[in-house]
């Protein structure tokens, strides 16, 4: 027995009905675990940032065993360490690590007056420690940078930008490179 044209139309109807929803939620599936990655992506930069900024105060205490340093540098760093606690985006955390950056340099011009601190095997310890975390920083907001980019494009692009729109998504902010950042200070030369 053969199929009516009206039933033919109707199983082709349904047919199309069930590729778009099956569309549908693959697409909004995978936004979903795009957003969920840039999460995670976010939350291990956060790490990284709070290793750093836990590191400082073994530093300073460290340089204050030597110097009887008590200067405006604590109460920069104890500012710059609350900054990036509350960084919740990465323009803020940008700009909070840009400070405990200004923070951590002050100190370390402080402590290149004391040779025997100099010297000391937990100072040189400490600095290995933040310059590996520096290291960490640069992976992390690296990885959080692929995340959003590859979530960006499946926002924009087409067919799935159609469901990023009904879904609510938007795109991301990325990391970006601080304005003077091309004339970074040489790093390395403030741990010598």
């Amino acid at each position: 027995m053969a199929l009516k044209t009206g039933h033919k139309v109707l199983i082709g109807v349904g047919i199309f009905i069930v590729l778009v929803a099956l569309w549908a939620m693959v697409s909004y599936n995978g936004l979903v675990s795009a957003d969920e990655t840039i999460n995670e992506k976010w939350a291990n930069v956060q790490s990284a940032y709070q290793r750093r900024a836990d590191l400082i105060p073994n530093l300073v205490a460290t340089v204050k065993q030597y110097t009887n340093y008590e200067g405006d540098v604590l109460t920069k760093i104890t500012e710059a360490r609350a900054s990036v606690g509350k960084a919740s985006n990465p323009q803020e955390l940008a700009a909070a690590g840009q400070q405990m950056d200004s923070a951590l340099s002050r100190l370390l011009v402080v402590a290149e007056n004391y040779p025997d601190l100099k010297a000391n095997e937990n100072y040189l310890s400490l600095q290995d420690e933040l310059a590996g975390t520096e290291n960490r920083v640069k992976v992390e907001r690296d990885l959080f940078n692929k995340a959003v980019k590859e979530f960006n494009i499946k926002v924009r692009r087409f067919p799935t930008s159609i469901m990023a729109s009904w879904g609510g998504f938007e795109t991301k902010q990325s990391f970006e490179a601080q304005a003077g950042s091309e004339t970074a200070p040489d790093v390395g030369a403030m741990f010598e």
